[in-house]
């Protein structure tokens, strides 16, 4: 039986998975907060960067010794899988990018970010270390109850996360593993609009479009988790 990881994206913590938690009680799941990030801001600091939360997710694959693992990453969350991956092939089945980055060697999160948001973080960041969440209508969220679940809940990312380029050590085993996209159309957030096209009718690759918000594991637990399952 395979194990899942589910990797949240910035702003968010392992929290963000709750609702599709459920639709997976059959398997083993793993939905880790990244340093600094959900139950473990306490833990913030300008010194956290990529690296650190890829090294967060490879600890988890090694201390639980996990195999056959289903490697799941929304949003910044797919820069963190891919360095994952990389680090750990050997014990990944999967990997599912849920409107993720899909990065390629030497590139950094800001690289593919809409010009004018990155812009704006980059200011931000090398100003103060970290970065402040954009309005919850980026991510699709609408719904009071889906606001008042967020809202409270979302922190600073930090921004050397953010600046940092990828360093894929491994490309030829990171490139036979199977992979999935999912896309997030309605309303798109723009920075991932550039995977869908590319990842859409290529065969190596799974692909699947949801007509709702970026935030899909909560704006449709049911779905992405039947997505996720083989």
């Amino acid at each position: 039986m395979a194990a899942f990881v589910l990797v949240h994206g910035a702003w968010h913590g392992g929290w963000c998975w709750r609702f599709v938690r459920p639709f997976l009680k059959q398997h083993e799941v793993y939905a880790p907060s990244l340093t600094g990030l959900g139950e473990r801001k306490h833990l913030a600091g300008p010194d956290i960067d990529l690296d650190t939360h890829i090294g967060d997710i490879v600890s988890i694959l090694e201390m639980e010794d996990l195999r056959d693992v289903v490697l799941v990453g929304h949003s910044y969350g797919g820069m963190v899988i891919t360095g994952a991956a990389d680090r750990a092939h050997e014990r990944i089945q999967r990997l599912v990018y849920l409107d993720a980055f899909v990065p390629e060697n030497g590139k950094c999160l800001l690289d593919y970010a809409v010009p004018e948001r990155a812009a704006r973080m980059r200011e931000e960041g090398e100003k103060g270390g970290s970065v402040t969440p954009p309005p919850l209508s980026l991510w699709g969220l609408t719904k009071q109850e889906h606001i008042d679940f967020v809202k409270p809940r979302e922190v600073r990312h930090p921004y050397r996360t953010m600046c940092q380029p990828i360093k894929i050590s491994n490309p030829q085993a990171l490139k036979r593993l199977p992979k999935t996209f999912v896309y997030c159309s309605s309303p798109a957030t723009g920075s991932f609009d550039q995977f869908a096209a590319k990842y859409r009718n290529d065969p190596a690759w799974k692909f699947f479009e949801l007509e709702t918000g970026h935030d899909a594991m909560i704006l449709m637990p049911e779905r992405v988790a039947q997505i996720l399952q083989p």
